[in-house]
C-alpha cells in the first residue's frame, strides 16, 4: 500500500512556515509560480559578507505540498550559500523527476516520497527551493561583479 500524499506531517509543516514575513529592503527577491496549479512563492534574501543567507522572508500562496516544502526550505536555508541552495534545487528537481533513488541532503525532503508518482505536484514542491536559489545566486553574482 502506498503512503498518502497528504499526511499529518505535511499539514503540520504547511501550517508552520518560518520567515513568513517579507523583508523590508532585501538584497534580492524572486517570485516563482506553478503553471499547473497557480501556487506562488516569493522569497526575499539578504546574504552576509561570506555569501551565506543571513535573512530570509517569504510570502507563500500555495497548496499544502508547496507550503510544506517552503516550510522545510525556510527552516534550513539560513547559513547556506547560493551554491548549496542551487545544488539542493537541482537535486530536488532530479529526484522528483525519478533521476535518483534518494532525496536531496536536506532535512525532511523524504516526506515528499509519496508525491513522486504525481508529477503535477512537483512544481509546487520545487517553488520555494527554486526561488531561494535564484535570489541567493542573484546577490552572489552582483557582489562578484
Amino acid at each position: 500500500m502506498t503512503a498518502p500524499l497528504y499526511n499529518t506531517e505535511i499539514l503540520r509543516l504547511a501550517a508552520s512556515i518560518p520567515h513568513h514575513q517579507r523583508l523590508t529592503n532585501p538584497m534580492a527577491s524572486v517570485e516563482k509560480r506553478s503553471p499547473v496549479c497557480g501556487s506562488r512563492v516569493t522569497v526575499d534574501v539578504d546574504l552576509d559578507g561570506s555569501g551565506r543567507v543571513a535573512a530570509l522572508g517569504m510570502q507563500v500562496r500555495a497548496c499544502a505540498l508547496g507550503q510544506a516544502s517552503a516550510s522545510l526550505m525556510g527552516a534550513h536555508a539560513i547559513g547556506r550559500t547560493a551554491a548549496e541552495l542551487d545544488a539542493t534545487r537541482a537535486q530536488l528537481t532530479r529526484w522528483l523527476a525519478g533521476e535518483g533513488d534518494t532525496p536531496p541532503d536536506w532535512p525532511g525532503l523524504d516526506l515528499f516520497t509519496p508525491a513522486l508518482p504525481h508529477s503535477a505536484r512537483h512544481p509546487s514542491i520545487r517553488l520555494a527551493f527554486e526561488a531561494v536559489a535564484e535570489a541567493a545566486t542573484r546577490v552572489s553574482t552582483e557582489k562578484a561583479a
